[in-house]
């Protein structure tokens, strides 16, 4: 939080704030796998993806080691007001109602959603009228779990899931009849996958922000506001300076 403070008291409260943020040299950072490209295991067992890179140079620059703790995703935030792990940098959106529990860093990604089903599905578009008596498939407690259970639960079967690979394998046994997901997760898992074919139903969605919210943050604990101000200066910096358009490069190509 910013605000005007005469020139002795800003030079306390910098220095109150430097000191708070040392008392961080290991930060542990909560993270539900898998969802490619933002966070999942290489063949070899090593964690990586979006997230991961990026969270891993913003802990160079804040001058503090990493630790990622894995973590399902109806846990995560429990986990964090545990102390479980002292941030959650897991392709979280940023919107009021999480805003009354934990502190936000700035947006460091605007992905849309997008719905997903097989390649020969008959769907053309969704609408309450096209969607009566599907069933559709989500992760339980995500924005499209809301979104999807206000606008289609009173005419559609909601299947709820723990993981995306949960959810695909039902449509890979033709349980579901369409999946709606975070766009850049679901085009990798699904669109991108060899011996797999879907396609996306219908536009992009981004609205309204009463669910899609602001972007992914970087959530923190409220009182742990200095950590996260470091965490804004540094992801800043590897916005301006080039770093994180290779990353972003490197997992999503030309395409937002």
């Amino acid at each position: 939080m910013k605000k005007l403070l005469s020139v002795s008291l800003l030079g306390l409260a910098v220095a109150a704030t430097t000191a708070q943020a040392r008392d961080y040299d290991h930060v542990r950072i909560g993270v539900d796998v898998p969802y490619e490209p933002m966070e999942y295991r290489t063949p070899e067992g090593e964690l990586t993806g979006f997230d991961i890179d990026l969270g891993n140079e913003l802990c160079e620059r804040v001058g503090v080691t990493c630790e990622w703790i894995e973590q399902e995703w109806d846990g995560i935030v429990p986990g964090l007001l545990a102390r479980n792990y002292d941030a959650i940098m897991s392709s979280m959106t940023i919107n009021d109602e999480r805003r009354q529990t934990v502190l936000f860093s700035e947006p460091y990604f605007t992905p849309p959603s997008a719905w997903f089903a097989p390649a020969t599905s008959e769907l053309e578009e969704t609408s309450q009228e096209s969607l009566e008596g599907k069933t559709i498939g989500v992760q339980r407690g995500t924005l499209q779990d809301n979104y999807v259970t206000d606008m289609y639960g009173s005419v559609a079967d909601i299947n709820r899931y723990s993981t995306a690979d949960d959810m695909v394998l039902d449509m890979e046994a033709e349980r579901l009849d369409i999946v709606f997901l975070d766009y850049p997760v679901g085009k990798s898992t699904l669109i991108d996958s060899e011996n797999r074919a879907y396609q996306v139903i219908g536009e992009k969605i981004t609205e309204p922000k009463e669910y899609f919210g602001d972007g992914f943050g970087i959530a923190f604990r409220q009182r742990d506001e200095a950590l996260a101000e470091r965490f804004n200066e540094a992801l800043e910096e590897v916005q301006q300076d080039g770093t994180y358009d290779e990353i972003h490069q490197k997992y999503f190509g030309e395409e937002e």
